[in-house]
């Protein structure tokens, strides 16, 4: 199975980093630009929303795994493409105090163009929590959005 695999380092400590990824408030700040419903508690269920009205969310992951070194998140609800796979945000200490973030969305059935739109877009709101983690400014949806779908 095709695999969605980024690699950050960022200038933050991963307490920080772990905070933005791992939170409903954190995950507003860098990606949708709308409020996160739901548990970000493990076992809990978080959707997110990329349009106004928020009356239909755009996914909906079930929170797999939450610990200082690791976040996973299993899709149950979105793009069809997306069903089933899961969302990892693997978090190292550099010696300098920063972060090594490791990304992965694993599972997918096959590589395809909506896939690769998705690569793209996680490399740019993965960039903004980079940005927001080191002090400066997020670009959440819609600004970070780079392939559009619609």
């Amino acid at each position: 199975m095709p695999n969605i695999l980024h690699r950050l380092s960022i200038d933050a400590p991963p307490e920080r980093v772990y905070q933005l990824a791992a939170t409903r408030e954190g995950i507003q700040q860098w990606w949708t630009g709308h409020p996160v419903a739901g548990d970000d508690t493990i076992g809990g269920q978080l959707s997110v929303y990329f349009r106004e009205p928020a009356d239909t969310a755009a996914a909906t992951f079930e929170v797999e795994g939450r610990s200082p070194e690791q976040i996973v998140w299993r899709c149950v609800n979105g793009p069809q493409d997306w069903i089933g796979t899961r969302i990892t945000f693997a978090l190292t200490p550099r010696p300098d105090g920063g972060t090594t973030l490791l990304f992965s969305h694993q599972g997918w059935q096959r590589e395809n163009e909506f896939m690769n739109g998705c690569s793209t877009n996680w490399a740019a709101y993965l960039t903004s929590l980079k940005s927001g983690a080191e002090g400066n400014s997020f670009n959440a949806y819609p600004g970070g959005e780079i392939s559009r779908w619609d």
